[in-house]
């Protein structure tokens, strides 16, 4: 079929791969860094041809580009930006998003309306913020796009068609993965006026072909191009240890969280993403090894000279306060103590297993709305530490894959662009990620009672929280 691409450009950097459109096997690479200001989309776009030069694109025949999620480049009548671009992690918008939630009615409505209540990081958010603090420019905003919508339609030489895609329409807080369709008047409660929206393609949908020939596919979000080149299907669930966690899953339809806990995206395939949050990962682990005067790497080997349980010390990992479950003030605490617990080899211990057991909590939010976890994937440089493989497994109750190193989030744009080339029907049946499988094996039940002890200590200091996470959801 010939040979495609795929572009992701992240908040700091753009990398390109280049692969065979039927095998997946990946032939060149290219990377830039940006250059320019992390808010201005035309460093995107020059990041975007510095990677894709010096003739790595000779042969290509189509591009798929995947992008940072849920920023907000918004447009005046004759398409230039009114200003830099707000990106998704802009944490000034937290009072914008809880003045939508009251306009609209609550929590509920919101949920109903969209599959998500407004956080910060929805550009629905965003607008709302742009209009009570930048009013002038809010008033010329025509159009709204989001950073992968803005370079699919560079690519494309600017033509009056802007397209998206249901990944990322689903992140907006004004599109609903349930029913397929933008809610107009909720960009109007947030801007105070209408804007033009772009066109929501189909997964294997191309946005256009530029003149020379070139097909660009829809495009999508980085967690959506990641699910999709890491080869993620119904039963799977990923968890992505950065500082901060997050747990998604394939899932067959959308759902509808009042409780804002679950995030309702959809995917890279005309499936469902659905996504929890939290606010503690990496950093429970940082922050025990600075205390006991180590690294990650020292953490581990001494987590690894105690035994599961920790000698009965459970770690709370509360430690930016929480969302899952919603804990904003509090702190985390640490239960247990004893004379014999009280070494770091445990401290270390108790940390790995409460970081685990708070993503695991945030897995069985999805569990407890019927999403199937049969193989999880676990993502993240602290994927890699050893005390973190041998607990994840018994903690999580299934078997975790480690994916080897790769451009998860390129190859899934490029997969895209080789399903938009191919001009539809199932997804081009490229390799699944490979990697180390860990078996929760004879371990199974030892991890159990851990997980246990976890909930007992987490239930006695903060009656109910979890259970209204699980149990204020609605189908």
């Amino acid at each position: 079929m010939g040979i495609v691409a795929g572009l992701e450009s992240s908040a700091a950097y753009t990398r390109l791969v280049v692969c065979d459109a039927d095998s997946g096997e990946v032939v060149r690479h290219g990377h830039a860094d940006h250059s320019g200001a992390r808010d201005d989309p035309q460093s995107w776009l020059l990041s975007l041809g510095e990677a894709a030069g010096s003739g790595r694109l000779a042969d290509v025949r189509a591009i798929g580009v995947a992008a940072q999620q849920q920023g907000v480049v918004a447009l005046d009548a004759a398409g230039a930006p009114v200003g830099p671009a707000l990106l998704g992690n802009d944490l000034r918008m937290q009072t914008a998003a809880a003045d939508l939630i009251d306009a609209l009615g609550g929590r509920t409505a919101w949920a109903q309306a969209v599959g998500a209540v407004p956080q910060a990081a929805h550009p629905v958010a965003k607008l709302r913020w742009l209009a009570r603090n930048e009013p002038a420019a809010a008033t010329r905003v025509a159009g709204v796009v989001q950073p992968h919508d803005w370079l699919v339609w560079q690519l494309l030489g600017r033509p009056p068609r802007r397209t998206t895609d249901r990944g990322d329409a689903s992140g907006t807080g004004y599109w609903s993965a349930a029913t397929g369709a933008y809610r107009p008047d909720l960009v109007e409660l947030a801007l105070g006026h209408q804007v033009a929206l772009p066109e929501v393609l189909g997964p294997a949908e191309a946005a256009g072909t530029t003149p020379e020939g070139l097909l660009i596919s829809a495009g999508t979000g980085e967690t959506m191009a990641a699910a999709f080149g890491l080869g993620v299907a119904g039963g799977d669930a990923v968890i992505s240890l950065g500082a901060s966690g997050s747990v998604f899953a394939v899932h067959h339809e959308a759902l509808s969280d009042p409780a804002g806990t679950i995030t309702s995206f959809a995917d890279a395939t005309g499936l469902h993403l659905p996504v929890v949050r939290t606010l503690n990962a990496v950093r429970v682990l940082r922050g025990t090894a600075e205390l006991l005067g180590t690294d990650l790497e020292g953490l581990s080997e001494l987590a690894l000279k105690s035994t599961p349980g920790a000698y009965g010390m459970v770690l709370l990992p509360y430690l930016e306060g929480e969302r899952t479950p919603d804990l904003p003030h509090t702190a985390g605490s640490l239960h247990g103590l004893r004379r014999e617990s009280m070494r770091p080899e445990h401290l270390a211990r108790a940390a790995v297993e409460g970081m685990l057991c708070g993503l695991a909590d945030a897995l069985d939010v999805l569990r407890h709305r019927g999403v199937a976890v049969h193989r999880v994937f676990l993502l993240g440089a602290a994927a890699a530490l050893p005390a973190v493989q041998a607990a994840a497994p018994a903690l999580f109750g299934v078997p975790v894959m480690v994916p080897e190193p790769a451009d998860y989030t390129a190859l899934g744009a490029a997969r895209q662009a080789a399903w938009a080339l191919a001009g539809g029907g199932a997804p081009p049946a490229w390799p699944a990620a490979s990697g180390l499988r860990l078996d929760p094996g004879d371990e199974a039940a030892v991890g159990q009672a851990v997980r246990q002890q976890y909930c007992t200590v987490r239930d006695q200091v903060h009656p109910g929280a979890f259970g209204a996470a699980q149990g204020a959801v609605t189908g």
